[in-house]
């Protein structure tokens, strides 16, 4: 089955959308851009080896491809108007046994938010997948890294630490009852894009990321960008309830800061704008857990039951 015949068969059939003016078949993609909006682009490639075990159900690579990548809509408030695929695949993979659920778990994860498949390319070599995302955001309302300011407080929006123990389950680190090992490897292959928070917080949070690499290095990133720093209370952080009960606070802690992979959004928020986000939180539109301020000096001070912390990991870096 040469390229052409793959995309026909498996990714040709793809939900397709009103924004959509023209979508796969064709040399480019055309879109229509609601008025007065920008648009947002964003792209994660994920190896085999690197981002998800080898010999992972191609289901699961696929579902947990699309959903790191919309995270990043997210992270701005961006709707996603839809994606583009970049299929790299060994030679042994070109198969029905392979493709077929690899494309049923891709369309799933589209047709849940709406974001359909407009085109892509597909090449031979060792697997791996990129996934190009775009989305609209109202014009000077996105949200970025760079508006946090002295005297925000910083949310996040649910657990952390169930990225690195759901690793730590498959890599075979960490034994769980069965109930757990099955909502740790949810957690792991089906990560959801939080883009209803996202829109949410438009107009009310002052900055935002996404938690993939670790809350350290992510709200470094704010840090830098917004030129504060950030005192964390550590004791803050929301963990899932039943992980608690199997593994220890420390590495529980550590998970949280540097683990990465919980695809949460940390945001900061002008202390004006508490109402308004207890307001959503009430109508259960949105879950947030304050856990620290930002502050003039720079870095990141963290402490413990008000007690200094130095933690022994900063965060996930690919050439560290």
């Amino acid at each position: 089955m040469n390229e052409f015949a793959l995309i026909k068969r498996y990714f040709q059939d793809a939900q397709t959308a009103s924004q959509v003016v023209l979508g796969i078949g064709d040399d480019c993609a055309l879109l229509d851009i609601p008025g007065h909006h920008h648009l947002a682009v964003s792209v994660d490639s994920l190896v085999e080896g690197v981002h998800f075990p080898k010999t992972y159900a191609p289901e699961k690579i696929a579902t947990r491809a699309f959903a790191v990548a919309l995270s990043d809509l997210a992270a701005m408030g961006a709707k996603p108007l839809g994606f583009t695929l970049s299929l790299t695949l060994p030679e042994a993979l070109v198969s029905d046994a392979w493709l077929a659920p690899f494309a049923s778990g891709l369309l799933q994860v589209a047709a849940q938010y709406r974001c359909p498949l407009i085109g892509g390319d597909t090449t031979r070599g060792p697997l791996t997948v990129g996934v190009q995302v775009l989305g609209a955001v109202e014009q000077g309302r996105a949200l970025t890294r760079s508006g946090a300011e002295a005297g925000d407080q910083v949310f996040v929006t649910g657990p952390l630490g169930d990225g690195a123990a759901a690793l730590a389950v498959l890599m075979g680190e960490l034994t769980l009852p069965a109930e757990q090992s099955a909502y740790l490897e949810r957690r792991f292959s089906q990560p959801q894009a939080r883009i209803a928070a996202g829109r949410a917080l438009l107009g009310i949070a002052s900055s935002a990321i996404d938690i993939s690499d670790g809350l350290l290095a992510d709200l470094g990133h704010i840090c830098d960008a917004s030129g504060v720093g950030a005192r964390l209370e550590l004791s803050g952080i929301p963990y899932s309830r039943g992980l608690q009960s199997y593994v220890r606070p420390q590495q529980l802690l550590q998970w949280a800061l540097s683990g990465g992979d919980d695809y949460q959004l940390c945001f900061t928020l002008p202390p004006e704008q508490r109402p308004a986000l207890d307001r959503l939180c009430a109508n259960g539109q949105l879950e947030a857990h304050c856990i620290g301020e930002m502050v003039l000096h720079s870095g990141i001070d963290c402490r413990l039951n008000g007690a200094v912390y130095q933690p022994e990991a900063t965060g996930y870096s690919h050439f560290d």
